[in-house]
Order: C-alpha cells, then structure tokens, then sequence
C-alpha cells in the first residue's frame, strides 16, 4: 500500500506486521496497534499534529466514541474534550482521495447535532476544513487555533 505525503508536520509513527502480514500503525491514544488503511493513516498523523502542535493534552483526545444519531449508532474519528468533560473539537478523518465537500460536511453536522461542539475539523490529510461553530453562523477560518485559543473563546 502506498500512502501519500499528508499536509501535516512530519511525525514519527511506529509500524509492525501481524501474523497475517498486515501492517500497523501505534495509536497513542488507544494504546495498541490498529491496521493500517488510509483513513488511520490521516488520523494517525492528524493525532501527532493534535499534540505536538496545537497542544491538545493526549487525555482530552477520544478516538472513534461512540454516539446515537436517529437511533442508529455512529462513530466519531477523533473528539477533544475541553477542559472539564464538554465536547470542544469534532474531527472526521477521511482517506486522502476522498473528496472533501458538502456530503462529507453534511455528515459531520449531522454528528453534530448530538455533540453539539464549538469547533468542527474534517480533513483528508490533503485538505483540512476548520469550522468554528461557536456563534449563531458557522465559519471556515484558514487556520486550526491552538488548543488553548479553542478554550479561549469560552
């Protein structure tokens, strides 16, 4: 599998082949080794990015929680909590082909409907999109603030 070069600083990731010869990749959040696809592979980089360089602490970080949307259950990619247990950033990872546009905001929104965030990130690891969803009208900023700007606002 050949995986592109992501519009993200440069990380370092740890590899390893299971016993049927699929590669991995270590999630530091989740403590283990996850196959890699590209979608991990956008969210693996997006996670490093989260902590080297916004400074979201590794334990506001939830990877794939799990929610109720029209009585069926759905999954977040990556959710980071505030300082207390508030929802403050909602990312949607998807693999670096995937288009980014409205569907895929859509489905994000439509997550959001339950967690109610201030903040929305969805990326393809080529793209990122950057909502801020804190006021009465969403906004796209060029720019994903620092952790401690997001808690900043509120």
């Amino acid at each position: 599998m050949s995986l592109p070069v992501l519009n993200f600083p440069p990380c370092n990731l740890r590899f390893k082949k299971n016993d049927k010869a699929t590669i991995q990749v270590f999630d530091s959040i989740r403590k283990k080794f996850i196959d890699l696809t590209p979608e991990e592979w956008v969210r693996q980089h997006l996670i490093h990015f989260l902590i080297e360089n916004l400074s979201v602490p590794k334990s506001k970080i939830a990877i794939e929680k799990q929610l109720t949307l029209n009585n069926t259950k759905k999954r977040t990619d990556v959710l980071v909590y505030d300082n207390g247990i508030k929802p403050l950033l909602l990312i949607e990872c998807k693999a670096p082909e995937i288009e980014l546009n409205q569907a895929t905001i859509n489905q994000v929104f439509n997550y959001n409907l339950t967690l109610q965030v201030p903040f929305i990130l969805v990326t393809n690891g080529l793209n990122h999109i950057f909502i801020d969803n804190s006021e009465d009208k969403a906004s796209i900023l060029k720019n994903i603030p620092s952790y401690e700007k997001m808690l900043s606002k509120f």
